[in-house]
């Protein structure tokens, strides 16, 4: 079953910081968002292991969209 993370504002892409079959623990940091100056890290909500990737760094997000992808 996969669960995809989405982004709760608008924002640009900081950084990635975990690359597809990469194991996630609850709380493990995947995107770091950057809005008005403050980078705001994205936090896997259950263990799992990442199958996709959706944004690159520098790319903007609206609220909503898909971040990134995993199977629990």
């Amino acid at each position: 079953m996969a669960h995809t993370v989405h982004a709760e504002m608008v924002a640009s892409v900081h950084s990635v910081a975990v690359a597809v079959g990469d194991s996630a623990e609850a709380g493990t940091i995947l995107v770091v968002l950057e809005s008005m100056k403050m980078e705001i890290p994205v936090l896997a909500e259950k263990a799992g292991t990442v199958v996709e990737i959706l944004v690159a760094a520098g790319d903007v997000v609206q609220e909503g969209d898909p971040l990134v992808s995993l199977t629990h």
